[in-house]
């Protein structure tokens, strides 16, 4: 069970065996993209966001407000340049004193999972395009973590691919 009550997830099920796919080595997986610590500190004037997970996540902010926006912002970016360059995400650290959880935005882990899903069952792009009945181009593109899919889009592929997409919503 994650160790935050706020949690978005990907599962990947397991194939019916009469589905004529050849079913990966694992059943199930329940995994996280998040929340991440980071640590919000006050630096010349201005609030410092680091990450332990991310040593790359650099952002700054002239109020707490600004700063907890730019770590989103930046949070994303770090996280969909790891994955275009092909590595995966860590696992978040625990938190330490003094920092905050931040959360990917549920496009994104939709995203994420997809991908993942997708290197997974390790099939072409041109058979998920054929499994969603789309040109290989579309394919490509919900793929491509430089794109922005809509929710709908990145739920059809991920049934496609085996996978069932779960969004939770929990107060803020």
């Amino acid at each position: 069970p994650p160790s935050s009550p706020i949690s978005t997830r990907r599962e990947f099920s397991e194939f019916s065996s009469n589905s004529g796919s050849t079913p990966p080595s694992f059943e199930r997986i329940t995994d996280m993209y998040g929340p991440y610590p980071l640590s919000f500190t006050a630096e010349d004037g201005d609030i410092v966001v680091r990450s332990r997970d991310f040593p790359e996540l650099l952002t700054a902010g002239g109020t707490e407000a600004e700063a907890a926006e730019l770590a989103e912002d930046a949070l994303v970016v770090v996280a969909l340049g790891r994955r275009g360059d092909g590595e995966p995400l860590p696992a978040p650290s625990r938190p330490e004193a003094g920092e905050r959880l931040v959360h990917l935005p549920a496009a994104v882990t939709a995203k994420l999972a997809v991908i993942d899903a997708f290197e997974a069952r390790g099939i072409s792009k041109a058979e998920l395009a054929r499994r969603l009945g789309v040109a290989v181009n579309e394919a490509q593109r919900i793929l491509d973590v430089d794109h922005k899919t809509k929710l709908d889009r990145l739920d059809a592929a991920a049934r496609a691919l085996g996978v069932r997409l779960i969004v939770t919503a929990e107060a803020a």
